[in-house]
């Protein structure tokens, strides 16, 4: 680990705003917090909406300031990028923000039965080798629907062609209620409750959704087009996969070529 991650690090276990547990941590202490994350660190009792795989923090900070009656929780394994929305908060004196440092696969052990009333996918690895991996598979969403409220909302903003499409799919096949859906966030093409209309999202959504993280504007400085779509996740009923083969991005990340030789997965 390079001298600068360290000193992050140690920085970090001072921010009164960061939660870190780790999975060899999580698995040996419960989380005291679970179900108390507005009484005993917002001490108010608005909202909580999470953002996985939060990154640097720029849609969880961002957020947070323009919604200050909201409360934001960042969720990411990497500590060396929280540290940057972290610290932006803290210096701004975000009093409605916090990170948690863990991995997105236990993220059930941190919230209690209808504690949380949205999340956000922002630019998540679209783990086009494993669906069990895929933050919109129901591995996840099950996980998800054990403390999200009853059709709380879900939104993913993705670069990835397969993402979105495979999300689509999962939504079609599960009768699952779509609110917004474009294959270009930025163009004038949007999807209301899966019937095509030439209109543009209202002001406050646009707002909302013109907040750029990091890897956005690489993918937007490489022309591709961010796709981008929002629906509810009932608390009850089976959900099932996909059967369905879906082309792969010809990329894993910015500037990293895909390992497969293959064209399609389910």
């Amino acid at each position: 680990m390079s001298k600068g991650k360290l000193q992050k690090f140690a920085e970090m276990e001072t921010f009164s705003n960061v939660f870190q547990y780790p999975y060899s941590v999580i698995s040996q202490v419960p989380f005291e917090m679970k179900g108390h994350w507005r009484e005993q660190y917002f001490h108010n009792d608005n909202p909580i909406i999470l953002e996985l795989g939060c990154g640097k923090g720029e849609y969880t900070v961002g957020l947070a300031k323009a919604y200050p009656n909201i409360n934001f929780i960042g969720v990411d394994i990497k500590g060396a990028r929280i540290y940057t929305g972290a610290k932006q908060a803290l210096e701004e004196k975000l009093p409605n923000v916090a990170f948690l440092r863990t991995s997105i696969e236990v993220i059930d052990r941190f919230f209690f039965e209808n504690e949380v009333q949205e999340i956000w996918l922002t630019f998540s690895d679209p783990q086009m080798k494993n669906v069990h991996k895929r933050l919109t598979s129901t591995f996840f969403l099950n996980r998800y629907r054990k403390f999200l409220v009853n059709n709380g909302i879900v939104h993913l903003k993705t670069d990835s062609n397969f993402l979105f499409t495979y999300t689509t799919l999962m939504v079609e096949k599960n009768n699952l209620p779509v609110l917004y859906r474009t294959e270009d966030l930025y163009g004038n093409e949007l999807s209301v409750d899966g019937g095509k209309q030439e209109t543009m999202v209202d002001e406050e959504t646009r707002e909302i959704l013109g907040i750029h993280t990091y890897y956005e504007n690489q993918w937007i400085e490489r022309g591709l087009n961010i796709k981008y779509m929002k629906f509810n996740l009932p608390a009850t009923g089976t959900l099932v996969e996909p059967d369905v083969e879906i082309e792969l991005d010809d990329y894993r990340s910015y500037r990293r070529t895909k390992r497969s030789g293959l064209s399609t997965s389910k």
